[in-house]
């Protein structure tokens, strides 16, 4: 196993159908007062092309700088985040499915660091935007905070 090493960079993908329309589904991405129903728990301002806006997870004491690089209305979002030194590119795609439903994909890639490193960032990466698009379907669909965010890393037992 010492011998493993990176031919590319990994990317990571994500995606789930959510039964709402893709107008819907892209607001809920772009408004923070939507998105901290199933993911942050603060966010400064509505995504717009060019901006750069802070996404914060109070219960972590954790904030991150996103800006915002391109919105293609109901069809697309693509940011960087991160620290200076260790930023990586996400995409969001919103495509129209059948019954007034839509195909959410996330793309997160530009991982740096050696090869372990950027593995772990990038497993890290798709689990966390695994729990974001569930999250998003059970708030969109049905109205329900999972709190899947809050619950993925809870307080040890005392």
């Amino acid at each position: 196993m010492s011998n493993l090493t990176l031919t590319e960079p990994p990317i990571v993908k994500a995606g789930m159908l959510i039964r709402r329309p893709p107008a819907v589904v892209f607001n809920a991405f772009i408004h923070p007062e939507i998105t901290k129903n199933f993911w942050f728990t603060n966010g400064s301002a509505t995504l717009e092309q060019g901006m750069q806006v802070e996404w914060t997870w109070e219960m972590y004491g954790f904030s991150v700088q996103v800006d915002v690089k391109e919105i293609e209305h109901d069809e697309r979002i693509l940011v960087e985040w991160g620290t200076p030194e260790d930023r990586t590119s996400i995409e969001w795609t919103f495509t129209p499915h059948e019954n007034h439903s839509t195909y959410v994909s996330i793309t997160n890639f530009g991982f740096k660091g050696d090869a372990d490193s950027v593995v772990a960032k990038a497993l890290d990466s798709c689990g966390g935007f695994t729990t974001v698009l569930d999250g998003a379907k059970a708030w969109l669909e049905h109205g329900i905070n999972l709190h899947l965010i809050l619950d993925k890393f809870p307080k040890a037992p005392q």
